[in-house]
Formats: structure tokens, sequence, C-alpha cells
């Protein structure tokens, strides 16, 4: 019998530590960018990967090349998580989630922990991928610290930083066996993937059911979209 790649007690794919990373090989590039139709723009490494060894998380910076602030650090980006959680969202967890929160202060201590980890990856984006820090007082992702907005940018953070969100993991958990079907798109082939691209780039712009790409609020993502499967921790 095949292992599961979930765990017996978490019900969660365990997934991989993309490792540190100077940014992605090409073949990962070309997976995200048909995980998404499109290219990613300020893609800065895989924070997390599927089982099946495809990203499913990625870092960006905290800046496009043109300096315009890009607050959302991970990004989920296999469709078919982005799916699982958009079903989570349009059932009523994030109000369900924020009522919570508002009502335990244990939880609630742990969420604004959750902020805090945010925010100091992404100053350390920042540093490693030479652009200006953003400003104090940006929003992080998700709604955090107080209400949850959107649950794929606080699941992205815990698969990325694992242990790091409680709402995060829980909505993980809730999402169910995404990762069972297998890989979500062909395994590019790296021979005729092309370079990888070099730190930020430019892309065209999103349709509003892919996951984020182009610059909006940190805070939100329409609850049709797919910027994070299986937890492990990006650095």
């Amino acid at each position: 019998m095949t292992s599961s790649p979930a765990g017996p007690s978490t019900g969660r794919p365990t997934g991989r530590s993309a490792g540190p990373s100077t940014g992605p090989s090409a073949a990962d590039a070309a997976a995200v960018a048909a995980q998404l139709g499109r290219q990613p723009r300020a893609l800065l490494a895989v924070a997390h990967r599927c089982p099946c060894g495809l990203p499913d998380v990625v870092e960006t910076a905290p800046r496009l090349p043109d300096g315009t602030p890009f607050p959302t650090l991970y990004y989920l980006t296999c469709p078919r998580a982005v799916a699982a959680v958009s079903r989570l969202e349009a059932a009523g967890l994030m109000r369900e989630m924020t009522q919570r929160t508002a009502a335990d202060p244990q939880l609630r201590q742990a969420y604004q922990a959750a902020h805090r980890s945010y925010l100091a990856r992404r100053d350390e984006a920042a540093r490693v991928s030479g652009v200006e820090p953003l400003p104090p007082g940006t929003p992080s992702a998700g709604g955090m610290p107080d209400r949850v907005k959107c649950l794929h940018a606080l699941v992205a953070h815990e698969l990325a930083a694992p242990g790091q969100n409680p709402l995060g993991s829980e909505a993980a958990r809730a999402a169910g066996e995404w990762w069972r079907a297998g890989p979500c798109v062909a395994s590019p082939d790296p021979a005729s993937a092309g370079p990888a691209p070099a730190g930020p780039a430019p892309a065209d712009p999103a349709p509003a059911d892919r996951p984020p790409a182009d610059p909006a609020p940190a805070d939100h993502a329409p609850a049709d979209r797919p910027p994070a499967g299986p937890p492990a921790a990006a650095r």
C-alpha cells in the first residue's frame, strides 16, 4: 500500500519545505505560470511544495519593479487548493473565525503573533530582494491581526511557515485532501521552460478568478480566486 502524504492525526499533507532559495528554477517558474494561467509577478521563491513536488505556495517581493507596493508575501498557487479554500470562504468560515478571534483571548493573541511574524518575514524578503521595505502600518495579509478576510492568504502563510498561523492551519485542515488527485498541472520540461525570471518581473494582468499577481489589498481576495497545500517552512 502506498503511504499517505497526510499525517494520521493532522489530516494535512506533509509536503515539504522549499528550503533557502536564490530564486525559482525555470521549471518551477513554468509550473507556477501553468497553475496561474499567466506569468507570475515579483516571484522570489517557492515557499512550499505539494507532496507531488510542484510548487503550491510562492513568495513574492514586497514591491514590483516599478516600486509599487505588493504587500502579500505568500500566495497559494495550486488551483485545487485554491478551489478548496474558496469553498470554505463561501460557506462562511471567515465570519465564524472572526467572531471566535474576538471572543477568545488566547486565539486572538496567537493571531496577532502571526501578524507580527508575517511583517517580519516580509521585511526580510525586502532585504533579500533589494527593495525598500513597506512603510510601517502597511497591512499584512488575510485581515490580520483582528479579522479574517482571505483564507487563501492565511493558508499560504501557514504552509510557508508551519505553526505560525493558527487560523491558516485550521483552514488547511478543513479544506480537505485536495492533493490526493496528483499534480494539478503537468510537470514542465526544464529544457523547454526557458530561463527562470531574474527576480521580480512584470506580467500580464490577472483574471479575477486567478491567484493574485497584480497589486491588490493584502487582506482581501475574491471568494472565487485561487498569493498555500501542505505546510512547510519557506526559509
